[in-house]
């Protein structure tokens, strides 16, 4: 059950509603005719593929094994084929005993046919999830996502029909793909405000741990740079931009939001193949490791200790000192505030509201976070809405994700858009939540006039 327990908690309910109320109907434009184009190019792209597997020795074996039950869409048999027919080593299997065949475990077959396999695989969620969930949804060109305050858990917004908050980011492929589908009205261009690092400053309100609140202020530390130096075994002057996104994304984070020292050492193990990671100088970072003295990545359960002179065991042992020496006001913090909630059944957050009922201890650590985080995108768009009636601008706010908004912007109002939003996202927010310890930021990325959302065309 969730419940605004102070009044300016369901002040900023009430006003979000109507704010976002007004984006929706604002609606974001869309180049049907290049949609419709990637919809039909996309289906002929899966088509070819799926004629090229079906001359494929794996598809001829798969047949012979299974008879009239073999189904290629299937991942059990997918697997079975390919580890026990096939026979490639199969890096990892469920906890039911089950071949893996995940997009990662998949990744690391060298063979033609999974590569073709995970690109149909691919370009079919892009058509059938992105490309044709926002065609259904397009009137008179304009897409009309629902932006709701009232069904996540965390406090969060969602989105619906479509979810515009779902767009693909991780892949550049599908990501310019869909988003190219996302264009200004004429004369305009799309602007993307985000807030930097948003949870990080709000959690750092929360437990006040010292060296965190220094990293946020002091522009010449970097945390991610000093992990990433720390996971791999690195000087600080050999962390490459690639190794810094590794620790960020394989541990930093994933220990903030309750990971566990096995599933970061496999993941940041992978990550040296995926990113292809080396050195700043060019070595490769397995034979830099090996230099170190470290071979493999080792026993990676949650039921026994790596053995030492392992790549897990050495990200076992960075935890411990991640935990107990870097953060450990961060670290006690997150054990006194499950323990207030086991004693009184709800957690409270800096904007007002109360989550309770049964909640795991991940999810009484972040929620309170993740909530007010968004908060701060909340309360900046509905005075970013207001300044825009107020001063009769032409702009427009036609959608938001978490911690960013996008607005539609004349040309000659670029300027004063951005101004507009600094102002009240970040120098306004200040004066008014005191509670805020750590300065925020935001990121401003514009594609050019007339220009999609695509992203490699953006320039911060």
């Amino acid at each position: 059950m969730l419940l605004p327990y102070k009044p300016q908690a369901y002040q900023l309910l009430h006003d979000g509603a109507l704010t976002l109320a007004e984006i929706e109907g604002n609606g974001i434009q869309i180049d049907v005719e290049y949609l419709d184009k990637a919809i039909a190019d996309t289906n002929a792209k899966i088509a070819d593929l799926n004629k090229k597997l079906q001359k494929s020795e794996v598809v001829e074996k798969w047949k012979k094994a299974f008879g009239h039950k073999a189904n290629l869409n299937s991942n059990e048999q997918l697997g079975k084929v390919l580890f026990e027919v096939m026979g490639f080593e199969c890096p990892e299997r469920t906890d039911t005993g089950r071949y893996k065949t995940d997009e990662k475990t998949l990744a690391s077959v060298d063979h033609q046919f999974v590569k073709d396999w995970l690109e149909i695989k691919k370009l079919d969620k892009a058509v059938g999830t992105f490309l044709m969930g926002i065609r259904r949804e397009v009137f008179d060109g304009l897409l009309h996502p629902s932006f709701n305050l009232h069904l996540a858990e965390t406090f969060r917004s969602s989105s619906d029909s479509p979810n515009f908050q779902n767009l693909p980011v991780r892949n550049l492929e599908i990501m310019t793909l869909v988003r190219s589908a996302i264009i200004p009205r004429k004369g305009r261009r799309l602007i993307e405000i985000d807030y930097k690092g948003v949870e990080v400053a709000v959690a750092a309100c929360y437990h006040k741990d010292p060296t965190m609140i220094t990293y946020i202020k002091d522009k010449t530390k970097d945390m991610h740079r000093d992990m990433a130096a720390a996971c791999y075994k690195l000087k600080v002057d050999q962390v490459t931009k690639m190794a810094r996104y590794a620790a960020k994304n394989k541990f930093v984070f994933p220990q903030f939001y309750g990971s566990w020292y096995p599933d970061c050492a496999k993941s940041l193990w992978q990550g040296i193949d995926e990113l292809k990671l080396e050195t700043k100088n060019g070595v490769p970072m397995k034979q830099h490791l090996a230099s170190q003295g470290i071979t493999e990545l080792g026993e990676c359960s949650y039921k026994e200790k790596p053995a030492p002179g392992t790549f897990a065991h050495h990200i076992m042992m960075v935890e411990k000192h991640f935990w107990g020496k870097r953060f450990p006001v961060y670290a006690q913090w997150k054990r006194d505030h499950f323990e207030r909630y086991k004693t009184t059944g709800y957690i409270t957050t800096k904007t007002g509201f109360i989550c309770q009922g049964y909640m795991k201890r991940n999810e009484v650590i972040n929620y309170p976070v993740q909530g007010a985080a968004f908060h701060a995108l909340l309360w900046a768009l509905i005075r970013m809405q207001r300044a825009i009636k107020k001063y009769k601008m032409k702009s427009l706010l036609v959608g938001q994700i978490h911690d960013c908004v996008l607005g539609d912007v004349p040309e000659n109002e670029d300027a004063q858009f951005c101004e507009m939003a600094q102002d009240i996202m970040v120098d306004k927010l200040m004066k008014a939540w005191k509670w805020l310890i750590v300065p925020l930021e935001i990121e401003i990325e514009k594609t050019p006039v007339d220009g999609s959302w695509n992203l490699k065309a953006c320039e911060k």
